[in-house]
C-alpha cells in the first residue's frame, strides 16, 4: 500500500473519531439532558428557570453551536497535521 494511502486512512480514522465524539456529546446534551434526565435536572434552577427545561429549550442549541466551532478548530488542526489544509 502506498504511503499516501496509509496517510489518508489515518486522516479519515481521526476525522471519524472526532465526529463520533462530538455527536455523542451532542446526543448526551440534547437527548440525555433534555429528555431522559429532565426531572433530575429540574431540581436545579438557573436564572429562575429549571435546568432541565433550559437544556431542552436552549442548552442543546448552544451546545450544538459550540460543537460546530470545536469541529472546525479540530479539523483545521487535523488538516495541518496531515498536510491537506487549504491554505
Amino acid at each position: 500500500m502506498s504511503d499516501n494511502k496509509i496517510k489518508m486512512q489515518a486522516y479519515w480514522k481521526k476525522n471519524l473519531k472526532t465526529l463520533f465524539i462530538l455527536l455523542a456529546i451532542w446526543f448526551t446534551v440534547s437527548f440525555g439532558f433534555g429528555i431522559l434526565l429532565v426531572e433530575q435536572l429540574d431540581q436545579i434552577k438557573i436564572g429562575g428557570f429549571k435546568l432541565g427545561f433550559w437544556f431542552a429549550q436552549q442548552g442543546s442549541i448552544y451546545s450544538f453551536v459550540i460543537l460546530i466551532f470545536v469541529y472546525v478548530y479540530r479539523m483545521n488542526k487535523l488538516d495541518k497535521e496531515f498536510d491537506v489544509n487549504e491554505e
